[in-house]
């Protein structure tokens, strides 16, 4: 098992990890749907942005730039631990419309305590060669961050690959020329249900530094427990907020059921302080009731693990408890256990 603990030194204060990073909305049209949980769940002081949504929404921009903080925007404490990425999964869709040093000086503006530099993320439906010059375009742009950062905020080089000899190969180019305080990886949600893949990447990339390692958008409660067994440092998740968008229940250890199958019960099975406290049926017409749940049971699937690993009990042995009730999951925590063992 590569699962740590470590504490990385931010400007907003320490912050103990391994750790999830819920992704807010805020700067897109459905910034509402992002519950208050800063102060109500204990180890998430932190939050995911998008640095080009932020800009791009003119009033709000406007408002930061007058000397509004994106924490008073967001109504979370000012020791909040924000990770700004670049947006660059809005240029699937939109042309590169940024620099590393515009995305770097939004960054700044929005007071964030992690950059994440400007990256196009891949495709599968994409040729090979056009996602060979993505991967080289986003090493040249981290690059190009790093010649320039100079403040006290951590920057991670945002990396990209579907070959793990190419994850490999970034990290040490990224090392030799660039400064960078870690490694984010993306492209990994279109290739989510390729475990093996995704394993065989996020290990490369365990391997080639001992700086943090932060995965992008696969935070939610299947993969969590492996990313935490491969050495993952962060992750950041959307799953809670989707989820509650399809009336989807999340319940750590089981996945998700969607509400409208269950018709008898007057309250759920979890100890939350939504469901402890809230009828069924409120939690089915309130979907922001669901969304707050949603997130304690990535808390609680987080928890589990940690004090697994803290008692120094079998992890591997809780793990195939953990993933049994599915044959893909299962196999995939099989695939993880043999490629790690063969690295140890």
């Amino acid at each position: 098992m590569l699962y740590r603990r470590q504490t990385l030194r931010t400007p907003h204060g320490p912050l103990e990890t391994p750790v999830l990073f819920p992704v807010r909305n805020i700067g897109k049209r459905s910034s509402d749907n992002t519950p208050r949980y800063v102060d109500r769940i204990p180890e998430f002081n932190t939050a995911m942005v998008n640095a080009r949504s932020i800009r791009e929404r003119g009033s709000q921009w406007e408002r930061i730039r007058e000397g509004v903080s994106l924490r008073e925007e967001m109504d979370v404490p000012e020791s909040t631990i924000v990770f700004a990425d670049s947006g660059g999964f809005d240029f699937k869709t939109e042309s590169v419309d940024t620099t590393p040093e515009k995305t770097l000086q939004t960054q700044e503006v929005i007071d964030a305590d992690i950059y994440g530099t400007v990256d196009v993320p891949l495709s599968r439906e994409n040729r090979s060669a056009q996602n060979d010059c993505y991967v080289r375009e986003n090493v040249d742009r981290a690059i190009e961050a790093s010649e320039v950062h100079d403040g006290e905020a951590l920057l991670f080089a945002s990396l990209h690959g579907y070959d793990p000899e190419k994850i490999r190969n970034g990290i040490q180019y990224l090392e030799t020329h660039g400064d960078f305080d870690g490694y984010a990886l993306g492209s990994l949600v279109p290739i989510r249900t390729d475990y093996k893949k995704v394993i065989s990447l996020i290990l490369s990339a365990r391997r080639s530094t001992d700086k943090h390692l932060h995965v992008y958008g696969l935070g939610g409660l299947v993969y969590q427990p492996l990313l935490l067994y491969l050495g993952v440092d962060s992750f950041d998740s959307t799953a809670f907020i989707r989820s509650a968008g399809k009336r989807n229940y999340l319940l750590p250890g089981f996945g998700g059921e969607e509400l409208g199958n269950i018709e008898e019960m007057e309250y759920l099975p979890c100890s939350c302080p939504i469901c402890g406290s809230q009828r069924l049926d409120q939690i089915r017409e309130e979907r922001d009731l669901l969304t707050r749940h949603n997130l304690w049971a990535l808390a609680v699937e987080l928890r589990k693990f940690r004090y697994m690993a803290e008692a120094e009990e079998d992890i591997e042995g809780y793990l195939e408890l953990r993933f049994r009730g599915n044959e893909v999951t299962a196999r995939a925590f099989e695939i993880a256990k043999q490629q790690i063992r063969r690295l140890t």
